[in-house]
């Protein structure tokens, strides 16, 4: 036999014996296999089975926010009307209880609406713990800035200044995101001038100017006051 031969059937030898080793360890291991492979199919069925229930839950939300919205805008437009007040108490206790079991948007809005509502009924505590919760619940969603801001609003309404200068630092810092960012950092600067806390005022101003020089309007006001400060 030459060599060459001598190697082809050394090869032949050689694969049929990985073969049938493959071929024993299916056959020693095949009940472990299949009970492997019915496992990996019970948990890929689960996890579509978990997305579907998770979309359809998903969607039942978020048409029940649809329909919180409807009742909200009917009611807002005369909410302190003694007659609306039992539709506005249930709407609330509606909202509270759906808003603290959802995040995202659905819980979001839930909770913007929440602050609205208390709002327009001067309960400006409420309404800052409701847009504080709606940031939190919904911080990677557009929601968030503005519910920082409103949140901002109401401690400002309460004379919670420091509170409030926070809360608009807050809104500012989502500002790619937040069309509404130069006017909260004037608001940071008002609130630091009507405190007589000069440097932090100017300070507040001066970044309006160099975060948003295209925006006119807020950097005009800003130089205004800019100039009022330091010629006084």
């Amino acid at each position: 036999m030459s060599a060459e031969q001598a190697e082809k059937t050394n090869a032949k030898i050689e694969g049929t014996g990985i073969g049938d080793k493959i071929n024993n360890f299916i056959q020693k291991n095949r009940r472990s296999l299949v009970t492997g492979m019915i496992s990996l199919a019970v948990l890929l069925a689960g996890c579509i089975a978990g997305l579907s229930i998770r979309d359809t839950l998903q969607s039942k939300a978020l048409s029940q926010v649809e329909d919180f919205t409807r009742r909200y805008e009917v009611l807002r437009i005369d909410l302190n009307d003694p007659a609306k007040e039992t539709d506005a108490t249930a709407l609330v206790d509606e909202l509270s209880a759906f808003a603290s079991k959802h995040s995202g948007y659905a819980g979001t809005r839930s909770y913007t609406m929440l602050g609205g509502i208390y709002a327009d009924k001067k309960n400006w505590e409420a309404a800052e713990q409701a847009w504080t919760n709606a940031a939190r619940v919904g911080a990677k969603t557009y929601l968030a800035p503005v519910s920082l801001f409103n949140a901002a609003v109401a401690a400002e309404e309460q004379g919670n200044i420091s509170g409030a200068i926070a809360l608009y630092g807050e809104s500012v810092a989502l500002r790619n995101v937040f069309p509404a960012a130069p006017r909260a950092q004037f608001a940071i600067g008002r609130l630091q001038e009507g405190q007589n806390n000069q440097e932090a005022a100017l300070e507040a101003y001066r970044a309006i100017i160099n975060n948003w020089p295209n925006d006119t309007a807020w950097t005009n006001l800003a130089q205004n006051r800019i100039i009022s400060l330091t010629i006084h």
